[in-house]
This record gives structure tokens, C-alpha cells and sequence, in this order.
């Protein structure tokens, strides 16, 4: 073969061979280009169309780290704790406030200029400007109506009655029960809730995996009535199993919302762009796009009430009747040490 021909072949051959193992580097895209790190503790499902509306609208792009369901938000909490000298995220969504509050109470969040905030009322946002909460969800009971009545009158009695085996609620050392169960600390104190605790377990009130088990027990009729929270009880609803929700109250009157929650990370890599999404996440658009969700939660904010699914319309009046979120949370540590203990440690 001819030196050029032997030059021609090699060319055929190596130069292929060389574009196709730049490809990876020429795609990957640029460290410079705008980009947010987000740890969410919200359902993907819901989640997603948000931070993608996010992206288009902004051009930045979001790294998004989802919670595990198991741990229900305490995972991303201690990830959060552990990376505290060194951050990796820049946005925490949190789908709830007690983990948040103690990630504020470590140091881990950035404290914002109030006006970053001025949409959702005071009622819930941290006073130092550490996080705000937006799109809540409620403590409601669901109640089987081919088992019971769905009043208020009717729940009353049979959660007073001595046997609560047709009754449920899930193990409240995570989630939203945890939250309730602070709530009720916060306005019984410890001795009496404990109390109260013992009370339905020694009533025999069947404690459940999580707020989805409870809605499929109760859906299911093997419960006549459980607790869990609006967007687990709707999901039955929009199932057409035989259910009703009401509002879950406490002692005072008061209606339990549990907003999620939007905080930035302090020394966080990406502060402009950290902004940019935290504003997004507390905007009017981001309600509408969550209440319109299956989740359905309910703006905090103001919104136009005309562009809110019908379902959601009645809960704004539970929104005026609700706790402030961050007022249980002195007792959330005493609380999850008890419960710790009592369902880790052996405890009765």
C-alpha cells in the first residue's frame, strides 16, 4: 500500500475513533453556566413540574436531590446537618417546618431580607427570615361513610369510645404525625400527651406504616375512621372510595396546616441563583400550580381564588383557623426523644 494511502486509511479510521470519545466532554455542560442545587423533601411527582417550570422560565439549571419516602424528610435533614461546613445544596424544599426549624437552629440556613417574603403572611414565615412556609396541607380526619356517619358529633364519640380498633393513625415518629403530635404538646404538655398516647394504643387504635396507610385502611372499610392529611385523604376522594374528610382540631379550636417550606443554605454555592428559585418557589404561580396538583395544597399566599379547583376553595377558611407553623417547635426535641424511645428503645 502507498504511504498515502496508508496516511487516507488512518485518517478513516482514528479520526471517528477520536470525535466519538470527545462527545461525552463537547455535551457535558458548562461548570460556568447557571445552575441551583435543590434538596426536596416534597413528592417528586409534584415537584418536578414546578422546577421545571423554574428552569425554562429562568435558564438555570436545577440539580434536584429527592428524599427517601421512608425517612419522611429527616434524611435530607441530617444530610443538611453533615455538610454544614462544607454545603452542597443551595435550596432546601422541605415539605414541611420542624426539620427546617432545626436546620435554622444549627446555623445551617441563611437568613433573608423580609420583603423577599412579603406575599405569604407573617403567621408563616420565621421572624428572623430563615425560611417561609407555602402550600399547606391539613390534619384532617377521613371517615368511611358506609361505616359511619362523616360529622363532626359522630367523630367525636367514637374517638371518646373505649375501643378504638376501628380507628387509625400512623406511627408518629416521622412526618406529619410527629407534627401533630408537637402541636398537642405544645397546648397539653408532655405529661398529657404521653398520657393521651397511652390512652388509644390501650384502647386498641391500630397504628399504621404512614398517612397512606392509614387513607387505605379506612378506604378499604377494614377502619370506620382514621387521621391522616388532606392530600392522602383526596386521593381516595378522587378514587371514589366511599370516604369524607374534616378538619382535624385541637383542644384550642385551632385547625393543624403544615406548609412546605422554603430555606436557603448558608455559604451556599450558588447564592444569586439560590434567590432566584427561593422567589419562584414563594410565588403566587407555584401555589396555583400545587393547588391544582392531586396533592391540591392550599396556597397561603393571596391568589386568585378563581383559578383554585373547587375542592380547594372551602380549606381557605381552615388557612384563618390553623396554628403558627413554627410555634410547637420548642417541643419537637422532647417529643421525638420520647417517641424514639418508646417505639425504638423498648419503651411502653
Amino acid at each position: 500500500m502507498q504511504p498515502a494511502s496508508k496516511r487516507r486509511l488512518l485518517v478513516a479510521v482514528v479520526l471517528p475513533l477520536a470525535v466519538a470519545a470527545l462527545l461525552p466532554v463537547l455535551r457535558r455542560p458548562s461548570t460556568t453556566s447557571p445552575q441551583v442545587v435543590v434538596y426536596c423533601a416534597h413528592d417528586s411527582i409534584f415537584a418536578d413540574a414546578v422546577l421545571q417550570a423554574f428552569e425554562q422560565r429562568s435558564g438555570i439549571r436545577v440539580t434536584v436531590r429527592y428524599d427517601e419516602e421512608a425517612s419522611k424528610s429527616l434524611g435530607l435533614t441530617q444530610l443538611l446537618l453533615a455538610e454544614k461546613a462544607t454545603p452542597r445544596c443551595d435550596v432546601f424544599w422541605n415539605n414541611q417546618t420542624l426539620g427546617t426549624i432545626r436546620l435554622q437552629r444549627a446555623g445551617v440556613l441563611q437568613a433573608c431580607p423580609p420583603d423577599w417574603f412579603r406575599r405569604i403572611p407573617e403567621h408563616y414565615r420565621d421572624p428572623a427570615g430563615c425560611w417561609c412556609g407555602f402550600a399547606g396541607r391539613f390534619r384532617v380526619w377521613l371517615v368511611n361513610t358506609s361505616r359511619m356517619q362523616a360529622s363532626v358529633r359522630t367523630v367525636d364519640e367514637a374517638f371518646a369510645a373505649d375501643d378504638l380498633s376501628r380507628c387509625s393513625i400512623a406511627v408518629p415518629l416521622f412526618g406529619t404525625t410527629l407534627t401533630h403530635y408537637t402541636e398537642l404538646a405544645a397546648e397539653l404538655g408532655l405529661a398529657e400527651l404521653q398520657e393521651w398516647h397511652q390512652s388509644l394504643r390501650e384502647r386498641g387504635i391500630r397504628e399504621a406504616r404512614g398517612n397512606g396507610a392509614v387513607r387505605d385502611l379506612v378506604a378499604a372499610g377494614a377502619c370506620d375512621f382514621g387521621l391522616t392529611d388532606t392530600d392522602d385523604a383526596l386521593a381516595a376522594i378522587d378514587e371514589g372510595k366511599p370516604v369524607q374528610m374534616l378538619p382535624y382540631r385541637l383542644p384550642s379550636g385551632n385547625t393543624i396546616c403544615i406548609p412546605n417550606t422554603a430555606s436557603i443554605i448558608r455559604n451556599c454555592p450558588h447564592p444569586r441563583e439560590a434567590e432566584q428559585l427561593l422567589r419562584f418557589l414563594l410565588s403566587e404561580e407555584v401555589e396555583l400550580l400545587l393547588a391544582g396538583s392531586a396533592a391540591r395544597q392550599v396556597p397561603l399566599g393571596a391568589v386568585d381564588s378563581a383559578k383554585l379547583p373547587a375542592d380547594v376553595r372551602p380549606l381557605l377558611e381552615w388557612v384563618q383557623d390553623s396554628t403558627a407553623p413554627g410555634a410547637a417547635a420548642d417541643f419537637d426535641e422532647p417529643v421525638l426523644s420520647w417517641l424514639s424511645e418508646l417505639y425504638t428503645g423498648g419503651g411502653e
